[in-house]
This record gives structure tokens, C-alpha cells and sequence, in this order.
């Protein structure tokens, strides 16, 4: 004889209202999560009036429109010209001495000009005459002496240059009118200097002209004197510069 299990309703109905409950509240929390972000994303939606709502901070706004640029020397000119009185052939000319091998960094900043900067290193041992008013036995002797006398490459091999601060202005199209700031280091000592530039930017390729002059006496630089002291350097010595780098 079988009987029919007996079903507590009371019981039953019990779970059936905590299960009602269970789910009522995680209704509730669901509502509440899609007010707060809905009123997050009208909240984005709605920026004050002149202000971009993909406005970076001002650091990453530079740090975007830094371009970095590899000096080229192959493609570049850097001459130091030394103005002299002297005696027999050498008299009356100009020495024309080149740095033939350098490398550095240039970065320009098209919206903060003062973000830019300058880092320039030259081999010293590269520097050589290159005028042609001297014979090559004649260059052979002004090189011997630039090594030896002049420039010393075994105990000074870098010449170097970096910037501190840029301060100039846009010309447009590209073109920028700048006055480079910074610390020079040649013969072991270093002196601040003011390196004027008017800088080009086509296409992927950035090109610096200019010119600057230092007191060959203030870092302790002895006169080219070739046939032991007949020409002399004059104190002031002008660089002309026609630099070109590339973007990287």
C-alpha cells in the first residue's frame, strides 16, 4: 500500500518569498548601477564651453609635438674660421678648419619653442684645414699643430655642446628664428655661450644655419703657429654652421 510524501505548503512558501526577495534586491542594485553610470557618461558628454573633451594634460600636449632629429654630418657644414696676421706665405689668410665628424641630437617642440633642445658632440681629431688658399704640405703643417698645439685630441677628444634653454619664434611655414643657450665644453673647459639659428623643418629633414664666435683665450686655446709662431690666430674665431638632422 503506498502512501503520498507529505509536503510542508508553509515551508515551501517561505523559500518561494526569500527567493522573491533574493531577486527583488539584485534588481534594485542592478537599477542602481546603470543610474550612477548613465549619469557618469552624460557627465562626460556635457564639458564646459571652449574646453576639448580629449583635451590632454599640457606635459602630454608637448610631449606630442616633440620631434627628435639625428644630426647628419654628411650632410652638414661646421667650419671655425681664424682670422691671423703672420708672416711669409701664410700671411694674409684665413684659416678654414673643418669639423668633419659629429653627432648629436636636435628636438623641436612646434608648440613650446622653450621644450626644444640641443646636443652636439664633435670629434676633435676630425677637425682639419680645408682653405684653399694653403698647399697640402702647407695644410700638413697647420694640422700638425692643430693636433699638437691647438686642439690636443689625445687628452681632449670631444668637443661639446648642450643646450640649457630655447627661447625664439615661429616665422610660419615651418621656419623658426631661435636662440640656443647652453654650455660649451672644449679643451677641457666649460663656458656658457648663445648659439643663434634659423631653423628650417621640410618634410622629415630639419636644416640649422647660423653663426657664433668665441674667445679661443677663454678656454685656454693656444694660436695655430705654424713655423713656431710666424702665424698667430687672432683671439676671436667665428663658427659658421649648416647643420642638417633627421627625424627619428
Amino acid at each position: 500500500m503506498c502512501h503520498d510524501p507529505v509536503i510542508n505548503t508553509g515551508l515551501v512558501k517561505k523559500v518561494e518569498i526569500l527567493e522573491m526577495s533574493r531577486r527583488a534586491k539584485f534588481a534594485v542594485v542592478t537599477l542602481w548601477v546603470a543610474l550612477i553610470l548613465g549619469a557618469m557618461a552624460a557627465m562626460a558628454a556635457i564639458a564646459p564651453a571652449g574646453v576639448s573633451r580629449a583635451a590632454a594634460p599640457p606635459s602630454y600636449r608637448q610631449a606630442d609635438t616633440t620631434a627628435r632629429y639625428r644630426l647628419d654630418s654628411s650632410q652638414s657644414k661646421f667650419f671655425a674660421h681664424g682670422l691671423r696676421g703672420g708672416l711669409l706665405w701664410f700671411k694674409g689668410h684665413e684659416h678654414l678648419v673643418a669639423a668633419r665628424e659629429f653627432s648629436g641630437e636636435a628636438q623641436l617642440n612646434s608648440v613650446s619653442l622653450a621644450a626644444s633642445s640641443l646636443q652636439l658632440t664633435v670629434q676633435t681629431d676630425s677637425m682639419a684645414e680645408t682653405s684653399d688658399a694653403f698647399t697640402e704640405p702647407q695644410k700638413q703643417i697647420i694640422n700638425k699643430e692643430l693636433r699638437e698645439i691647438v686642439l690636443e685630441p689625445a687628452k681632449y677628444p670631444e668637443i661639446v655642446f648642450r643646450s640649457s634653454s630655447v627661447s625664439g619664434k615661429s616665422l610660419g611655414t615651418g621656419q623658426y628664428d631661435l636662440k640656443i643657450a647652453g654650455a660649451l665644453t672644449l679643451h677641457g673647459v666649460t663656458r656658457p655661450i648663445v648659439i643663434p639659428a634659423k631653423v628650417t623643418v621640410s618634410g622629415s629633414d630639419l636644416r640649422a644655419v647660423g653663426e657664433f664666435s668665441i674667445d679661443r683665450s677663454d678656454f685656454n686655446v693656444k694660436a695655430t703657429s705654424a713655423f713656431h709662431g710666424m702665424v698667430r690666430v687672432r683671439k676671436k674665431v667665428k663658427f659658421t654652421f649648416d647643420i642638417v638632422g633627421h627625424r627619428v
